[in-house]
């Protein structure tokens, strides 16, 4: 497998973190978006993969910059990457 669960867990940790400083419940943002609850429980949780335009539709729903989020995706992946393959 070339995406590593674990960096799935980061994107779904940097979109949850996003969410709880928008100051929003899994079920407010569910309902912004027109999905269930169990939807953003399963990417937060890392448990289901989303496409970029998913991301899109997230953060704009959070009403934040995608610019910092993907950020911090990036260094959350950093962090979590086997050292043999850092460069």
């Amino acid at each position: 497998m070339w995406v590593r669960p674990e960096e799935q867990r980061v994107v779904g940790e940097c979109l949850a973190a996003a969410r709880n400083r928008a100051g929003l419940t899994q079920r407010e943002l569910a309902a912004r978006l027109g999905k269930p609850q169990s939807f953003v429980s399963a990417y937060e949780n890392g448990q289901r993969r989303i496409d970029l335009l998913e991301f899109i539709a997230i953060v704009s729903a959070l009403g934040t910059d995608p610019r910092r989020v993907f950020a911090n995706i990036i260094k959350g992946r950093a962090r979590n990457e086997p050292t043999a393959n850092r460069r």
